[in-house]
């Protein structure tokens, strides 16, 4: 299931290695953990993985702001991320 969306959301030329293919799949891993971490509260080794997974997106989507601004929001509101800023 998750590859056939990857599929619907990433264009065919993107390759797996590409910056939106992995913040669509740290995307899919965050938001299964935070549905975890609701269910088992104490699970510290869990929050402590979810906190990695999350500066890695960090980093790559500041990577691909600094890159490329239209494909960065693009990503950004396929993936519904972040709030739109308000300017």
């Amino acid at each position: 299931m998750v590859k056939i969306l990857c599929i619907s959301v990433i264009p065919q030329k993107e390759s797996r290695g590409s910056a939106e293919f992995q913040v669509f799949s740290f995307t899919n891993k965050i938001r299964r953990l935070t549905s975890h971490l609701e269910l088992h509260r104490k699970d510290y080794l869990s929050q402590r993985g979810l906190q990695k997974i999350l500066g890695k997106r960090q980093r790559i989507l500041a990577y691909l702001s600094k890159k490329n601004k239209v494909r960065y929001k693009e990503l950004i509101s396929q993936l519904n991320i972040r709030e739109p800023q308000t300017r």
